[in-house]
This record gives structure tokens, C-alpha cells and sequence, in this order.
């Protein structure tokens, strides 16, 4: 993977900037021709295993950024783990059936709805799934492997293989003989177009905004001439069956009585809005107890169910879910179409009644509208409401409601016979098993997670469809004899057929002997989230297989998916596990947020608002997509949006100056060509080595307790952050070193301390970055060691040495790193260039302590801000005017008329008292007490110093230039130009040089007298002024601190 036989140096060279994205598929074919992802398995004792679970995508779609996201955090703890020592077998799923893959092979033959299917044939329409379900697996493999992210691809399951669904059945088979799996007529959110119902949490999943409209009924009182009671509601085709009104038991009614002689009763706090366009017609209003409404009987809307009055249709009642934040405060009920409406019905023996096929379209019963989609009837039954005299107000509202996830149809509620899963009886064991969860961010557990496990009802899980997991329940429907089986062996037992297959339409003809004639299997196929549930076991095939391995490593270490998992795959294998062991199915979860578009909406491929993850990688490398993703708030659970110039944020504050140290310290020890054994191991005494080695230890300490708790949010970030440790400071303060020509000891150790951080930096950083750690390692490490691992990720995770750390040094460094910030944003915003050299740096410490630590880094801090002298005051006076007023806002309500007593007071403070308040102290005025908060404090520079304050460190510069000050800048930029012509001419770091500059006065005196400096900067061993070597390699005019002059470099002469 190295040129081990590098012309010049130990180390082969390095280019200043790098093709990412090309290194980066070198590294991928290194990877695959050693096998290195395999090793780091096989390498692995199976005696310490790490398991994780995988949740199982659709593989009927290409992948996209959720994807991408959630795979990079499966990548980064497998990779963490394996440098930790154990065995992690990264096996990837694939969910191969339910709607999804239905919906794309309907496109791809054509098939509009239900009758289709039934008319191309079942058998034909499931093999066609069975077909196309992987058609994009290729590309998955592809994108998540060019992604960085390390795959099992040859030990694939898949939930359509026999032997997965033979586990599901087992499942499924184990809740029947724990009485938890029943059959129901229940009202459920249902597709009209995939012609099945969906579960609660797949309904929370597809909410849109859509436009429906909204009308406001006359529901006309039994035996009461002129009265009815206003209801209202935004799903109309509904109205012919309703069955019920509901009004609220705290709520305020009242009786409108109009001009025309109605009597119309609705909320008291809903007539304004109501009666907006006719609030004229009204003569006067009444108060209406809701008792006298409880009870009454009203006329049905339309006929087709009018007999079932004498069944307890058509009466108002009582719910506690009546609300007044739209509508009329009344609420139109009909149990066969509503969740709310169904419980209220079986509760208060309204009757049920559901007209629709399976295709949504009305039956008989409806003979208006018999043959047609329901919501294609709105404007008809809008319509006869008016021509009836029964329509008061008909608008439209725009709202949220429930879609198909899938397929983008708008759901209908409606009642019908469904198989359950009583989730409400384990839902004890599945908060206890949440308590032994650890969630990240932990928020999750008690909040969005706990709450819905709180809330949980039971589980719908069978839909009315095909390509899935058939339920395994035999039953005689006129005898109702009912049989569940558990497995293949026992369905051949059963049946004395050979079962090969267990899918839809090869099981469905097989029947079982019952005790008065045949049973036959009953339609439905299994929720494909009961499939992923499953997996833990399914993929296993656990029981009949593998049954040690699984029950000694359940539950699983670690999983990981986006946040709206929560009331998906997260919740079905906590139900699963609890109703199947009083277990978790896993210990850590990292919850992912959503990731937008950069515009805050959700990424389409058909606004193309998103830029193409492929592109991105190919454009930046997959490491700087890496980074960008791991580094965000999204491993917060929060959302990103996601933008292009992120992605190039990260590749240009940390990938690419990471690459630069690496790059700086190749070039430097190849010219010098120093060995990583040179040298006697002892420790540097320098401080910044000392400091850049503690950080590096406290880095790696708090790595892998962050890791340990599965915190990626807080470790990504402390690794961004010490690059920028690293190149900002240490190796900007410590450049120089490298630069003598003499082989000294400093110069040892700073080469020695750069080499041991980026090495072990790299090891460290290798689960996040895999690429560039892969790239530096090589070089770095393996060049030189032959006996070394074979690659980054064969190493074991770098643990801290706690002796090598120093957190007073650390302290001092923080706090000279703060003052260095503010001395910085002082010179940017007063246009004081860095190579401007200025008189003073003005420190006012923020306690003793720190004077100590700014005294010793005076130096230091003098270097970095180019600064003659650092002066450290005792107060702010010394370098600002400074006074103090009362805050009005805080004080006026405390003092009252004794304002002026306490205005005088605090304006006569000196510094050692606002000292003291500082420190926590409070100070006794009127009869009273005042604190810091209390004070606003008036700060004026003082003539030529300019002053920043943050967290009572202050910092202040002398500004004033003088003639020496200018011309050693003029000396500082001439250095830089002529830096910059030595990289142009191609010059080696090592390359004497001759200098000659013809220019304006002031820059050749500049030169003249700062000859010494520029040459040891820019090795030059000859400098002329007023005139140009003529054999130079490279000429340039330039404007050097704004003067002009002509700038020539040559060769030394050898």
C-alpha cells in the first residue's frame, strides 16, 4: 500500500492536496484485495462478541440520505468495537415484502387496484415480487461500500427466505399460546387503494396537509318542529351512515333562534364564527343545558339505515372528546368510520354500520351511490344535504391528515375484522424492559419513546394483501375450529403435504383435517413491521436453528435508526421481546433526526432540493460526507438541513488541514529524513509537546467513555475539535522547530511528539474518518513496520495514558487560547493585519490563578499575536474609562423611591468592590442587597487601545504605529511573498536562495533592516537591495504593505 522505497526520506511523499475521493477508492480496492474487513472479523475471538441488529430496508428503492445517515452511525460503533477487541458480525437485511414492493411491481404490470391482482392472478402478481424485490440491491451494495461502511454482503438475510418466515411463524405461534393474538372488528385507518388496514404507528408516519371539504348540518329534532342541532365535519360521504351526535359535558351551549323561525343549537363559543356570513338572521340567543341535549332523538340525514332508530340509532350522547377549536362543539358520529366514533358507539349501543366493499366503494345498502369511491361522492351528498334544506354552511378547510405511507393515498377509517396483538397486556413488561434500555440522546426514553409505549394499544398486524408472511391460522369458518401452526414440520404433519414454500399462493390450497370437515387458512398475510420485529430470531432461523448462539448473545449491544423508528422498528421489537421474553431486544439505541432539504422541506427527487449523495462523495470523498453527517445535529435527534457548502465546511476546516499536518510532517521528515525509532524515547520537556500529548490523552479518554455510552454527538465533535487543536496552535506555535538546520534536540522532540499524535490521533479517529486515518497509517506506520497490523482497523483503540496528562497545563493553554481569540477578533475588527506587529497586549485576568498561568504563557501569547510586550493589569481602569449605573429593570421593583439612594451608591463603586460582586458577593445599600446583575457597567477605551471582555478575561491592544512597528510589517509581508514565490518556483523546503528587491524607499529600508530576519525565514544567504539577480528563477511585482516593489528569488550558489 506504500512506496517503501521512497527516493529522499523514510517516508513516502506527500502531496499538498489530495485527491480524496481517488485516494479513497485505492483504499477500497487495498480493502478488498487483503480482506481487511474480513480479518478484522475472523482476527476476533467469537468468545467476545459485540452484537447489532440491522434493521432491514426496502430494497424495491434506491438509497438515500436517511439511509446513509443511519449506516455511517452502524458503521462508526461496529469499527469502534472491533478496535476494542471484539468480534462484530455486520450482517446486512433486506425487508422484502409487504406494500412497498406491491405498489412498485402494480406500477411495473399495470395494475390499478385489488380486482387487477385477483384478475392477473395472485400466484402470477407474488412471483412477480418475488422478482423485482432486489432490484436495486446492487446498487446498495455499491453505495453503502463506497460510503466507507463495512458489510457482510455474502451472509444476507432476507424476511422472504422460507427459513425467515418459518421464525415468524414461530413467533407469531408462541404469542397464540400465550393468548395474545385475537381476532377483532375494530375501527382502523384503512388504503383504499391497497385495499388493507394499517397500524397506529404506520398512520403517524404519512400525515399530509390536503384540502377537504367542510360542511355545517341541520340534524333536525325528533317531535320538535323548527329544531336542530348544528354538527359538523370535513369527511361528507360519511354522513349516510352516521349514527350518532356527541356533544361535550363541559361544554357551554345555547339556541340561536333566527328570524326565519329556526331553533339551532350548537357551542356558545363557536356562534361568532359559525354565524359569520349570517349574523343578521339571528333574532336571539339562549342558554341550552347540555342535560336537556342528552338524549334526544333526531331525524336521520338520509334513509338507507332508518330502521335501526328502533336499535338506538340517531340519539345524541356524551364524549369526552368533544372539543370547541373547530366545527359547531357537536360531533357527528358514525362507529363504522372512526376510531373515536367506534369506541363511543360500542359504549353507548349506537349501531355500527360500514357500506363499503373492500375497495372503498358504497354497497347496496348506499343504492344512491352503490358502485362508487366514497370520496368521490362528497360534492353529490353535498348536494341533496342542500336541496334537503339540511346544509347550513359548506366551505373547504385545509388540514393534517393521514396518508399511506407508501402509496400517497388519503386513508379512511373504517370498522373492520382484523387480527391483533394485545399489546395491553404486556405493556408492563415492555416499559420495564424500556427502563433497561439506554437511549441516546436520552431524552428519547422517557420522552417520545415512553410516552408512545405509555399510549400503546393493540397491534393490528394482519393486512388484507399478498406478498408477505401468510398468517398461520387454519380455521373452519362454519364451525369455527381454529388451528395456529408454528412451522413447516408442523403443517407437513398437519396437512401431509410437503411445504417448500410458505408464501400466499403456495400454502393457501393446502387444508387441515378439523373434526367436521377441512380447515382452510384464513386470507391475510402479516404486517411486514411484525417480519421486522421478528428479525432478531427470524434471521437466525431461531428456534430450529441456532438457538444457543442467539439466546447467549440477546439482547442485541447496540442498534440504530432514524427518530421516526420510535413507533416503528424500535417499537415492534420491544413489543415482540417483552411478549416474548420480559426481555429488550437491545441495551443502547442512537436515535437519528430528520434530514430536510436545505429550504426546510422534505428532499424529493422531483424538486431536486437536495444534492445527490453519490455526487457529493464522488466531488468531496466519502469522509467529508462522513464528517459532515457524524458532526450534526442530527446524532442529537434533531433535524439538519442539508446543504452542499456543509459538506464542503467539513472537507475544508478538518479534513483538509488534518491532511495538511500530515502532509507538513512527511515533507519535513523526509527532508531530514528522521526515523520513528530515532531519539531515546524520553518524554519532551517543551511545553507545547507536553500540552499537545495531555490533550491527546484527555481526547482519548474521553473518547471511549463517550463511546462506552454510545454518545457519537459529544465524541465527533471533541475529534473536530483537536484538529483544530492540532493545527491551529500546536503546529502553527511549533513550525519553527522543524524549520533549524541543525539536527537539535527540540527539534527531536517536536518531530517525535507530531509523529506520536498523528499516529495515534489516526487510530483514534479511524471509526469516523476510515479513509484518510487508512492513508496516514499506511504511510506513517506501516513504511517503516512490517510487523505492525495491516491496516488502521486491525489495531486496537488507543487508551489514555492518564500519567501523560496535565490539566493545569491544559487550563493554562484554554485560557491563553481565549485570550489569543479576543486579541484576534480585536485586531479583524479594527483592520489590524496579523504580520502587524504592535506595541502592547493589556491581560486583566479573570482571579490569581489565572494571572499565575497568563504571566507564564506571556510569551507564548506575545508570538501569537505578535506583540512586543504583555502587560497584566490589575484592573480594567488601566486601559478603559469605566463607570457603573443601576439596572432600572432589576432594582426599580426592590427600591422603589430609594432608587436615587442606591443610583449614588453604585456610582460611586470602585473595583475592588465590583471585584467582589464579581466573584458571587452581594454589597448592603437601602436597607437591601445588590448583586453584579445589578449593575450596568459603561466602558470607554482609552485613546489609542482598543478592549474586548468576555467572561471577565479582558483583553486589550495599543494600537498606535510608529515608524518601527510599520517597517517590521513591511519585513513580515516581504517574507510571505517571498514564501509564496519559493512554492511557486518550485523550490524544496531545504533550497538556499538569493534575494534581490528594486522598490519604493521604505520597503528597501525595510529590508535592509530586517536582512537578518528574512534570511533565516526564507533561507537566504544573500539579500540585495536596488537590484535583481539576473539568473533568477522566478521575478514577481508585488505590493508589499502597500509599497510597490519588483521581487526576484534565484539559487544559492552551491
Amino acid at each position: 500500500m506504500t512506496d517503501k522505497n521512497s527516493a529522499k526520506g523514510h517516508f513516502s511523499e506527500v502531496p499538498s492536496q489530495a485527491n480524496f475521493p481517488g485516494l479513497e477508492e485505492e483504499l477500497l480496492q487495498f480493502w478488498d484485495r487483503e480482506k481487511i474487513f474480513e480479518r478484522s472479523v475472523k482476527e476476533r475471538s467469537e468468545e467476545k462478541r459485540f452484537t447489532f441488529y440491522d434493521g432491514p430496508p426496502f430494497a424495491s428503492g434506491l438509497p438515500h440520505y436517511g439511509h446513509l445517515l443511519a449506516s455511517l452511525i452502524k458503521d462508526v460503533v461496529p469499527r469502534y468495537w472491533t478496535m476494542r477487541g471484539y468480534r462484530v458480525e455486520r450482517r446486512f437485511g433486506w425487508d422484502c415484502h409487504g406494500l412497498p414492493v406491491e405498489n412498485e411491481v402494480e406500477q411495473q404490470l399495470a395494475l390499478k387496484s385489488r380486482p387487477d391482482i385477483l384478475e392477473y392472478g395472485v400466484d402470477n402478481f407474488n412471483e412477480a415480487c418475488r422478482d423485482a424485490v432486489l432490484r436495486y440491491a446492487s446498487e446498495w451494495e455499491r453505495f453503502i461500500t463506497r460510503a466507507g461502511r463495512w458489510v457482510d454482503w455474502s451472509n444476507q438475510y432476507r424476511t422472504m427466505d422460507v427459513d425467515f418466515m418459518e421464525s415468524v411463524w414461530w413467533v407469531f405461534k408462541t404469542l397464540w399460546d400465550k393468548g395474545l393474538i385475537y381476532e377483532g372488528y375494530k375501527s382502523l385507518a384503512y388504503c383504499p387503494r391497497c385495499a388493507t388496514p394499517l397500524s397506529n404507528f404506520e398512520v403517524n408516519q404519512g400525515y399530509q396537509q390536503t384540502q377537504d371539504p367542510s360542511v355545517t348540518v341541520r340534524f333536525r329534532v325528533r317531535d320538535q318542529e323548527h329544531l336542530s342541532i348544528l354538527a359538523w365535519t370535513t369527511t361528507p360521504w360519511t354522513l349516510p351512515s352516521n349514527m350518532g351526535l356527541a356533544v361535550g359535558g363541559d361544554i357551554e351551549y345555547v339556541r340561536v333562534y333566527t328570524k326565519d323561525g329556526e331553533q339551532l343549537v350548537l357551542a356558545k363559543s363557536r356562534l361568532k364564527e359559525v354565524f359569520k356570513r349570517s349574523e343578521d338572521s339571528i333574532e336571539r340567543v339562549e342558554q341550552q343545558p347540555v342535560e336537556e341535549l342528552v338524549g334526544l332523538h333526531y331525524e336521520p340525514l338520509f334513509p338507507y339505515f332508518s330502521p335501526l332508530s328502533e336499535e338506538g340509532a340517531f340519539r345524541v350522547v356524551q364524549a369526552d372528546f368533544v372539543s370547541t377549536e373547530d366545527g359547531t362543539g357537536v360531533v357527528h358520529i358514525a362507529p363504522g368510520f372512526g376510531e373515536d366514533d367506534y369506541q363511543l358507539g360500542q359504549r353507548e349501543g349506537l349501531p355500527t354500520v360500514a357500506p363499503i366493499d373492500e375497495d372503498c366503494c358504497f354497497t347496496e345498502d348506499v343504492s344512491d351511490y352503490v358502485g362508487r369511491f366514497v370520496k368521490e361522492v362528497d360534492r353529490d351528498i353535498i348536494r341533496a344535504l342542500r336541496d334537503s334544506g339540511k346544509l347550513l354552511v359548506e366551505s373547504t378547510i385545509e388540514h393534517s391528515y393521514p396518508f399511506c405511507w407508501r402509496c400517497d393515498s388519503p386513508l379512511i377509517y373504517r370498522a373492520v375484522s382484523t387480527w391483533y396483538v394485545d399489546v395491553e397486556s404486556v405493556k408492563d413488561k415492555m416499559l420495564k424492559a424500556n427502563a433497561q434500555i439506554r437511549w441516546v440522546p436520552e431524552h428519547i426514553k422517557e420522552g417520545r419513546f415512553g410516552r408512545w409505549l405509555e399510549g400503546a394499544r393493540d397491534w393490528a398486524i394482519s393486512r388484507n394483501r399478498y406478498w408477505g408472511t401468510p398468517l398461520p391460522i387454519w380455521r373452519n369458518a362454519e364451525t369455527g375450529e381454529t388451528i395456529c401452526v408454528g412451522s413447516r414440520e408442523e403443517l407437513e404433519e398437519l396437512s401431509g403435504c410437503k411445504v417448500e414454500d410458505l408464501h400466499k399462493h403456495v400454502i393457501d390450497d393446502i387444508e387441515i383435517a378439523g373434526e367436521q370437515g377441512a380447515l382452510r387458512r384464513v386470507p391475510e398475510v402479516l404486517d411486514c413491521w411484525f417480519e421486522s420485529g421478528s428479525m432478531p430470531y427470524a434471521q437466525n432461523h431461531y428456534p430450529f436453528e441456532n438457538r444457543e448462539l442467539v439466546d447467549a448473545n440477546f439482547p442485541a449491544e447496540f442498534i440504530s435508526e432514524g427518530l421516526d423508528q420510535t413507533r416503528g422498528w424500535f417499537y415492534t421489537l420491544t413489543v415482540l421481546a417483552a411478549a416474548l421474553f420480559d426481555k429488550p431486544a437491545f441495551k443502547n439505541c442512537i436515535v437519528s433526526g430528520m434530514l430536510l432539504a436545505e429550504d426546510g422541506r422534505k428532499m424529493s427527487k422531483r424538486l431536486k432540493n437536495y444534492p445527490e449523495p453519490t455526487e457529493m462523495i464522488d466531488k468531496y470523498g466519502a469522509d467529508a460526507l462522513r464528517l459532515y453527517l457524524l458532526n450534526s445535529p442530527a446524532l442529537k435527534a434533531e433535524e439538519l438541513r442539508l446543504t452542499e457548502d456543509g459538506i464542503k465546511e467539513s472537507l475544508r476546516s478538518v479534513i483538509i488541514p488534518l491532511w495538511s499536518s500530515y502532509y507538513f510532517f512527511a515533507m519535513y521528515a523526509r527532508t531530514d529524513d528522521w526515523q520513528p525509532d530515532a531519539g531515546d524515547g524520553a518524554r519532551s520537556e517543551n511545553r507545547l509537546d507536553r500540552w499537545i500529548l495531555s490533550e491527546l490523552q484527555t481526547l482519548l479518554h474521553d473518547l471511549n467513555t463517550e463511546m462506552e455510552a454510545y454518545r457519537l454527538y459529544r465524541t465527533v465533535p471533541a475529534m473536530v475539535s483537536f484538529v483544530d487543536k492540532l493545527t491551529n496552535w500546536y503546529i502553527r506555535r511549533s513550525r519553527r522547530r522543524f524549520w533549524k538546520s541543525e539536527d537539535d534536540g527540540d527539534k527531536a522532540a517536536a518531530y517525535a511528539t507530531l509523529y506520536e499524535v498523528l499516529v495515534v490521533f489516526s487510530k483514534a479517529l479511524a471509526p469516523v474518518l476510515p479513509f484518510i486515518t487508512e492513508s496516514i497509517y499506511q504511510n506513517l506506520v506501516r513504511s517503516h513496520d512490517a510487523q505492525a497490523p495491516e491496516s488502521v482497523h486491525l489495531c486496537e483503540m488507543p487508551q489514555a495514558d492518564e500519567t501523560m496528562r496535565d490539566a493545569q497545563l491544559e487550563g493554562q493553554m484554554e485560557l491563553a487560547t481565549r485570550a489569543v481569540v479576543l486579541g484576534r477578533s480585536l485586531r479583524a475588527k479594527h483592520n489590524l493585519k496579523t504580520r502587524q506587529p504592535l506595541r502592547r497586549l493589556f491581560l486583566l485576568p479573570p482571579d490569581d490563578a489565572a494571572r499565575r498561568d497568563l504571566q507564564e504563557m506571556s510569551s507564548l501569547l506575545a508570538a501569537e499575536l505578535n506583540i512586543k510586550e504583555v502587560v497584566l493589569v490589575e484592573d480594567e481602569t488601566e486601559f478603559s474609562e469605566v463607570s457603573y449605573r443601576p439596572n432600572f429593570r432589576s432594582l426599580g421593583p426592590r427600591f422603589g423611591k430609594r432608587m436615587k439612594e442606591v443610583g449614588a451608591f453604585i456610582g460611586a463603586l470602585g473595583s475592588t468592590h465590583i471585584a467582589a460582586l464579581q466573584s458571587g458577593g452581594k454589597l448592603d445599600v437601602a436597607d437591601g442587597q445588590i448583586s453584579i446583575e445589578d449593575i450596568d457597567v459603561q466602558r470607554q477605551e482609552k485613546e489609542g487601545v482598543v478592549v474586548a471582555i468576555d467572561n471577565n478575561l479582558g483583553v486589550g491592544l495599543d494600537v498606535q504605529l510608529d515608524k518601527e512597528l510599520i517597517s517590521e510589517c513591511t519585513a513580515r509581508e516581504f517574507v510571505n511573498r517571498v514564501q509564496n514565490m519559493r512554492k511557486d518556483a518550485g523550490l524544496d523546503v531545504a533550497d538556499r536562495i538569493r534575494i534581490g528587491v528594486v522598490g519604493q524607499p521604505e520597503l528597501e529600508s525595510a529590508v535592509v533592516l530586517y536582512r537578518g530576519y528574512i534570511a533565516a525565514e526564507t533561507l537566504a544567504l544573500e539579500i540585495d537591495t536596488g537590484s535583481l539577480p539576473t539568473d533568477h528563477v522566478l521575478e514577481q511585482e508585488w505590493q508589499v504593505n502597500n509599497y510597490a516593489g519588483n521581487i526576484a528569488i534565484a539559487r544559492a550558489h552551491s
